[in-house]
């Protein structure tokens, strides 16, 4: 006799995917928008006809800031990621335009920042064919590769969403850092079907590897004398590091992009030549999101335990191996090392004096260094603690990476190790759009102003009410410097012809104002802030004292 049948399973029906007819651009837009990015700093030309009808299409839901130069939108998308830690993006034709915005897209993979580019490209039947398209250039992939963390081509409208989701998570995958995607005319303006826009994935809990976190607890806790060195990478692990810093008396060492981490009102908040010092003593040092590089690390050495958090699996061993490598987002690894070290934390004596003692004379050591303090003690009284300083390479900002007092995350811009010159005025431009809460200052040379000084015009048209000082010396004042004390004072190459600084920002509608002082640059402020609207201020100036004593310093147990 046979068994009876099992009964069939009902068949679940599965709700079918919604398609609809779209072009690449529309379903590139509508990515973009429920991933959170609504406002695009771009350049518009023909290559990206159909994108720019996109955004225009979307309507209020996605803003489009026009810049004056493809650098001038890269920079601004980069001071927007900088000033808020969330992605954002610029778009630029290809050839020329993809090459005038590589400086930004550049400093943003130095920077660790989330910047997308959209790219334009040449006919797609016609790439890598050579036949001299319109800004064409050969193997345009190739270069955006070389520039980002990831990049992609969109070749149809069905494939745009998935590739344009993919390039924003890539963002925050391991170490931040920029993603490009480029698409060619012919294919922004094509329709075809395409499915559900993907919405970001919900946040995965971090993995945090437990014996290397209880390793690290072991270490830092027994030793005696620790260094805390932040980077970049710190600056959303604030709480984290301020907590560790208390606990294990600990100074922390911020130069350029860790700025902030630590309230520089904390005695343990140490700049470079104080943390020279006090690396010089150090038996453990814990490094939170930087490079630890040789402008810092001056004792990368065998005999001194390092303990690393990093993002990226790579950076740790760069140099060589520490003792215990915790690859992560540096919030939650600190947490957890923070509960575990309250087993292992030996008792210690407070340093609250000794540190007061130290800065006190570090303050001294740094007196020379005028008239930039007096500059620099100003702006710090009017600008608001929580208001953002974009320095420049430039002699007022290679003072502020010593010596200007940084209150809180995020505040204090600084362009890491590409230090490229005119980065300045177009990111803080980004990073005051991006935080229209909040004034934004950029502090400028007059040669490094000059890079970008017509997005004047975008910070006008767009009512971008960002403040830029301008130390105005006649010089590359560096490189003189330079020739000067090392080629025997042959110089060439170094002089400016500058405008003059205040007619240059009437002609825009700004406002201008010229300040001979410290005391008038700080009533220029106080009227600059209050007013809320693009300012100019002029500051003449002549010949500065050399910072570098205390930032390239020597070697002391050598790498």
């Amino acid at each position: 006799m046979s068994k009876p049948k099992p009964p069939k399973k009902a068949k679940t029906k599965t709700k079918p995917e919604p398609v609809v007819e779209m072009s690449t651009a529309e379903a590139t837009v509508a990515t973009l928008l429920a991933h959170g990015i609504n406002t695009v700093y771009a350049l518009p030309g023909v290559h990206n006809d159909h994108l720019f009808d996109a955004f225009q299409r979307a309507g209020e839901k996605l803003r489009v800031v026009h810049a004056r130069h493809e650098q001038g939108a890269a920079y601004m998308a980069l001071g927007a990621a900088l000033a808020t830690g969330k992605p954002q993006t610029y778009s630029v034709v290809p050839g020329p335009g993809l090459l005038n915005s590589g400086a930004a897209l550049l400093t943003a993979y130095g920077m660790n920042a989330p910047v997308l580019a959209l790219i334009g490209q040449i006919p797609a039947d016609a790439i890598g064919r050579g036949m001299g398209h319109l800004h064409e250039i050969r193997d345009q992939a190739g270069i955006i590769a070389r520039l980002v963390d990831h990049s992609s081509r969109i070749d149809s409208p069905a494939e745009a969403p998935a590739k344009v989701a993919k390039a924003i998570a890539s963002m925050h995958q391991g170490r931040p850092g920029p993603a490009a995607l480029e698409c060619a005319i012919d294919v922004w303006g094509k329709r075809g079907k395409v499915g559900a826009i993907p919405s970001p994935p919900p946040p995965r809990p971090p993995r945090i590897d437990d014996d290397a976190v209880r390793a690290a607890a072991k270490l830092l806790g027994k030793a005696k004398r620790i260094l805390i060195v932040a980077g970049g990478g710190a600056q959303d692990a604030s709480v984290e590091v301020t907590e560790l810093s208390a606990m294990l008396q600990a100074p922390v060492l911020a130069y350029r992009r860790g700025r902030g981490v630590l309230d520089s009102r904390d005695p343990f908040s140490v700049n470079l030549p104080l943390g020279h010092e006090l690396w010089e003593e150090a038996d453990a040092v814990l490094a939170v999101g930087t490079k630890l590089n040789p402008m810092t690390a001056w004792g990368v050495d065998s005999k001194l335990a390092i303990v690393r958090v990093d993002a990226d699996r790579e950076e740790p061993s760069r140099y060589r191996k520490p003792k215990v490598a915790l690859i992560g987002d540096a919030a939650p690894i600190l947490r957890q090392l923070i509960d575990e070290l309250a087993r292992f934390n030996q008792h210690r004596a407070p340093r609250d004096d000794e540190m007061l003692v130290r800065q006190t004379k570090m303050r001294g050591r740094l007196s020379k260094l005028e008239p930039q303090l007096a500059f620099l003690k100003v702006i710090r009284e009017e600008l608001p603690e929580d208001g953002i300083l974009v320095d420049e390479v430039t002699q007022l900002g290679f003072a502020a990476r010593l010596a200007f007092p940084v209150y809180k995350p995020r505040t204090f811009l600084s362009p890491g190790f590409q230090d490229n010159l005119g980065w300045g005025y177009a990111t803080a431009l980004g990073a005051q759009h991006a935080r229209p809460d909040v004034p934004v200052l950029s502090i400028n040379g007059d040669g490094g102003f000059m890079y970008t000084a017509n997005e004047m015009a975008t910070a006008v048209r767009h009512n971008i009410p960002l403040v830029a000082v301008v130390f105005a010396d006649g010089h590359f004042g560096n490189v003189k410097r330079i020739q000067e004390e090392q080629f025997g004072g042959r110089l060439i190459a170094n002089d400016l012809a500058n405008p003059d600084f205040v007619k240059f920002a009437d002609s825009f509608g700004a406002a201008g104002r010229r300040a001979r002082n410290p005391d008038e640059l700080g009533a220029a402020l106080r009227l600059a802030i209050a007013a809320r609207e693009p300012t100019l201020i002029e500051v003449p100036v002549g010949p500065m004292p050399s910072p570098w004593e205390f930032i390239h310093m020597p070697r002391i147990r050598g790498l």
